[in-house]
């Protein structure tokens, strides 16, 4: 029988035991005022299970925005709004290829950097990972028909939203979860994160650009040339039925695909009477705040700007998109990607306008997500039970971050977390603050290649990592960027990533290969992010 590793849960219970053992093993101690004094530990038992209980009702906020965040989500994707726009996007590139300018540029080099920008904003905003899988397929085909391999198309997508997820300066799931668990404002920082995020998706783009055209200048020094046959001979047939007019359709309206059309017409038109309706619904509330909030604050450290008409300006640009989207053949999809650009907008505008936190946010995208629904013509029943999907699918997410809450419970109750830290503090304090910040981005490191999942392993290391920081004179905005370079870039090599491994699967790339290809573009990031993590021992 085939030994299978250990979910998260097993581990995170794994881990309660052990720091249940600990609390017999080791001498208390506590900090009071900042000074540590040792104490007697209280061996914990039964505990382990009570544990549970604290740890949910603690981290009750965070288990709430994430089940919000998931149903939203689930709702957009469902729409099939996002694969809509990154079409469009990627038809829009392929007419740039008649201009003689892009000609002369490379319209596959063109491509690849605006394809791989988009998808690591996505993973920098909204932490794209699984919907990943969806688009390799759609990328990959077109990647080998330019003269590319599979693992350029993979690397377009995957790679690239990666390493926005990796150096995100908005992402709810690493950055807002991160940051509320070590008692900071959310998405504060965001300036030093932006050039990282900058920085990181530039040099990736250039490591596939020498990669992609290297393949293309000679297809056999591809290291997938013989798989990748599949790609080539699946290409060779579509284009011998596209020339031999089987499986394509008469452009005109006849028969029974003209029945089916005007069958969708009045479909269509209650769907478009929906969209003008949240439409109306969206800018009258906008309307609203405009007369309410005619300038608006914005706080970014130590910085503040006051910004006069920003909200009437958002809601003319609104009013704008909004229109110009309903009035487009299939109405919904254009719509909904306008209420994502204007929620993410809005999102921003909050947070250091207004201090928003977890509340207001989940609120925001909750109405995004119900919102969404409307416009794409769902009735209540069915975008009910489209939420219900979204927050079930991202449960085990959410309880993870409950269970790993214990483990802090029972060291907390059992007076020897405060021990492990001193301990900690301790042995890293001779290395000075750049040494210990490097210490804690190894670990986050290490720990990623066994919990891949980010909300549980911010749920696990963070209300360690975050005082630890304090008592080595490393900010928490530096212990949080830590984890989420440690977090990000192993996630791409890791076997116990579900999503890479379903990604390569449909990639038909065998792991061994990819390991062998992806390794010292892993070793050139985790080293990047090293760099990268010096400079705010002074910016923080």
């Amino acid at each position: 029988m085939k030994k299978r590793f250990p979910v998260p849960p097993v581990i995170i219970f794994a881990l309660i035991l052990i720091a249940a053992l600990l609390t017999w093993v080791l001498p208390g101690g506590q900090y009071i005022e900042g000074e540590f004094y040792p104490v007697e530990s209280k061996p914990q038992t039964w505990q382990v299970f009570s544990a549970f209980f604290e740890g949910f009702s603690r981290q009750s906020g965070i288990i709430v925005f994430i089940l919000v965040i998931g149903a939203a989500f689930w709702v957009i994707n469902a729409t099939q709004a996002v694969d809509h726009g990154i079409r469009s996007f990627l038809e829009f590139s392929l007419k740039m290829e008649r201009k003689t300018f892009f000609k002369k540029v490379g319209v596959g080099n063109l491509l690849i950097v605006l394809v791989m920008l988009v998808f690591s904003l996505f993973g920098a905003v909204f932490g794209m990972s699984e919907e990943t899988i969806a688009f390799t397929l759609l990328l990959i085909p077109l990647a080998v028909s330019m003269g590319y391999d599979s693992i350029t198309g993979v690397c377009m997508v995957y790679v690239a939203a990666h390493t926005g997820f990796s150096a995100a300066f908005l992402n709810p799931f690493t950055v807002g979860i991160a940051q509320n668990l070590s008692g900071l404002p959310p998405f504060s920082g965001m300036g030093y994160r932006f050039i990282c995020w900058i920085s990181l998706t530039v040099i990736s783009i250039l490591f596939v650009l020498w990669y992609a055209n290297r393949v293309r200048r000679d297809p056999r020094r591809s290291v997938m040339w013989e798989q990748d046959a599949y790609w080539r001979d699946r290409r060779e047939m579509l284009r011998d039925k596209r020339n031999t007019g089987i499986g394509t359709a008469d452009n005109g309206l006849t028969g029974e695909h003209a029945a089916g059309e005007q069958a969708k017409s009045p479909e269509l038109r209650r769907v478009k009477i929906q969209c003008l309706i949240v439409y109306g619904l969206v800018l009258a509330s906008l309307t609203v705040f405009s007369v309410f909030y005619r300038s608006t604050q914005i706080v970014v450290g130590r910085e503040v700007w006051t910004i006069p008409g920003l909200i009437p300006g958002l809601a003319i640009l609104f009013a704008f998109f909004g229109w110009r989207s309903i009035n487009r053949h299939n109405a919904s999809q254009p719509f909904i990607l306008v209420l994502l650009a204007f929620t993410i907008l809005f999102l921003v505008v909050g947070v250091l306008g207004y201090g928003w936190y977890l509340s207001e946010i989940s609120g925001l995208f909750l109405a995004l997500g119900i919102l969404s629904g409307v416009a794409a013509g769902y009735r209540a029943n069915d975008l009910a039970g489209k939420l219900m999907d979204g927050a079930r699918d991202i449960l085990g997410a959410a309880i993870i971050v409950g269970l790993a809450a214990g483990i802090i419970v029972v060291l907390e109750e059992g007076l020897v977390i405060d021990r492990i830290l001193y301990a900690m503090a301790g042995k890293m304090g001779t290395m000075g603050r750049p040494g210990s910040l490097e210490a804690m981005y190894g670990i986050q490191t290490v720990i990623n290649l066994l919990i891949p999942s980010a909300s549980a392993k911010a749920a696990l290391t963070m209300p360690i990592m975050a005082p630890f920081g304090d008592l080595v004179g490393v900010s928490r905005q530096a212990t949080v960027l830590a984890f989420q370079f440690g977090d990000g870039f192993t996630n791409m090599i890791t076997p116990t990533s579900g999503v890479l491994m379903a990604v390569l699967g449909v990639a038909r790339i065998p792991y061994n290969k990819w390991f062998r290809w992806i390794w010292p573009f892993i070793l050139l990031m985790v080293l990047l992010g090293a760099v990268s993590l010096l400079p705010t021992l002074i910016v923080w």
